[in-house]
């Protein structure tokens, strides 16, 4: 099919789309340290540049996985949004380096989509990524896009996880150097390789006490010289064990049971297993990726316009096999896990949910619906985890899926009896990030489409004005949209 370049849409009930507020060379997404690098660079270069960070995110989001797994451990300190900008520059000085060299800095804004002419769209005048802060949406084009949106944290299910305490170990570390807002006194690592090992260090050099780390394998997994740290810092690792519950009360965790029986008090649970590259933007513009597991699991392929720098690229390649390791943790936890475990925080959706394709309770559940399970799936072919996400609803609450879409992925690959990888993760929709209702509904709707309103809910005549139901016109554009542009 021959692509339609000039900005007119003969899907849109007004006939054309919105236009981008402006336009840069290059946009990088994500002010770490490879994010500025890679913009001063780009602007040293006579390039015109767009930097933007989610952070920092309001308080309230930081308690949704948005953008780290913060487990409800943050002081005050988060609630004051002039701090939190003033802590970010504090600990980032090379900001002011990439202003002075010309880039345009927009931190506490969220890219929530990129869009490209392919199947599916057509249209575009120019590539365009949607950014969003607290008062509004807008979009932005470009020649080239900088993915440098870091890795989240991994999380992993057991029972009591969901309640407040239970942490990642990159939301650990931005609260600990970037903003000096942790609330914690008492710190159980899960995981023992560098992440574990380092994020230990860390929180006892910044006063935390750090009551021991928790290792699935028999011997630590990370580098020799931070296991010779951690034992120099007094710090105990407890070997071939795993965690069983979490107990707590009003405020959260107040202690850890291990498989050996042990119980440890703790206000805090770390969950240091491993790090994901963040790759959902790539996700959102259908952009090819590759599965890795010695650079953290699914990393971008790359493409022209694309370019992913820093963790959002992979993990370093130290020969570490971070997907078995990730695999053994979750064997473990599983053994030791009810049915009952809670694995989509957002949506309540239990292990016995996932594995027998159930709605969540909320939800009715008729016969024929509690007669699925996985292994009925499993008689039609492989699983296919976007119609799982959609018959269970896990991955489809707040913090879309960056809590539970991996840890999906791994249970179903254990229970399916395949290899991790073979059944690939549940897809990424723009927007990637919740967007408030208020900020979707000041966006300019046409009389037109004011008029039409009706239209929009009948799918074959979706997007047709409703004067050309029933004409060529509409014949026209159901070719288009369903045969044409798949060709």
């Amino acid at each position: 099919m021959e692509l339609n370049f000039t900005g007119t849409d003969i899907c849109a009930i007004n006939g054309t789309r919105s236009a981008p507020e402006t336009h840069y060379d290059v946009v990088v997404v994500g002010a770490g340290p490879s994010g500025v690098a890679a913009a001063i660079d780009a602007a040293k270069a006579g390039a015109k540049v767009l930097l933007v960070d989610e952070n920092p995110v309001s308080g309230a989001l930081m308690g949704n996985d948005i953008p780290l797994y913060f487990g409800g451990r943050m002081t005050a300190a988060t609630q004051n949004t002039e701090r939190m900008l003033e802590a970010i520059f504090m600990s980032m000085p090379a900001l002011e380096t990439a202003m002075d060299a010309g880039v345009e800095l927009l931190l506490g804004t969220t890219a929530w989509g990129v869009y490209r002419n392919g199947p599916g769209v057509a249209s575009l005048p120019q590539q365009v990524v949607g950014l969003a802060d607290s008062e509004r949406s807008w979009l932005v084009g470009f020649d080239k896009i900088v993915l440098a949106t870091g890795a989240r944290d991994l999380a992993m299910s057991f029972p009591g996880w969901n309640q407040p305490g239970v942490m990642g170990a990159a939301a650990l570390q931005m609260l600990l150097t970037r903003y000096e807002a942790f609330a914690g006194q008492r710190i159980l690592v899960l995981g023992s390789h560098d992440l574990a090992l380092e994020t230990a260090l860390l929180a006892q050099a910044r006063g935390i006490d750090v009551v021991g780390l928790i290792e699935v394998r028999d011997a630590p997994q990370g580098h020799s010289e931070l296991v010779a740290k951690v034992a120099a810092a007094g710090i105990a690792i407890h070997c071939g064990q795993t965690i069983t519950s979490a107990t707590g009360g009003i405020n959260g965790i107040e202690s850890a049971t291990l498989s050996t029986g042990d119980v440890i008090a703790c206000d805090t649970i770390c969950v240091a297993i491993g790090l994901i590259p963040s790759i959902e933007l790539v996700d959102a513009m259908h952009g090819p990726r590759a599965l890795n597991a010695m650079r953290g699991g699914y990393i971008p392929a790359g493409e022209p316009s694309v370019t992913a720098v820093g963790d959002c690229a992979g993990l370093a390649d130290s020969g570490f096999d971070h997907i078995a390791y990730r695999m053994d943790w979750m064997r473990a936890l599983s053994d030791i896990s009810a049915d009952d475990t809670i694995i989509c925080q957002c949506e309540e959706v239990t292990r016995a949910d996932l594995i027998g394709v159930q709605p969540p309770n909320y939800l009715s559940r008729p016969a024929p619906m509690c007669a699925r399970s996985l292994d009925t799936l499993l008689e039609d072919g492989p699983a296919n985890p976007d119609q799982i996400k959609r018959l269970t609803r896990a991955g489809m609450g707040v913090c879309q899926g960056r809590r539970c879409r991996d840890q999906v992925a791994m249970l179903l690959a254990l229970e399916s009896g395949t290899p991790y990888g073979t059944i690939p993760l549940a897809s990424h929709r723009a927007p990637v990030r919740p967007l408030p209702l208020k900020i979707l509904a000041e966006w300019d709707e046409p009389a037109e489409m004011e008029a039409a309103w009706d239209v929009w809910f009948g799918i074959p005549t979706q997007w047709v004005p409703v004067e050309d139901i029933g004409t060529p016109y509409q014949d026209e554009h159901r070719e288009m949209l369903y045969t044409g542009m798949y060709k």
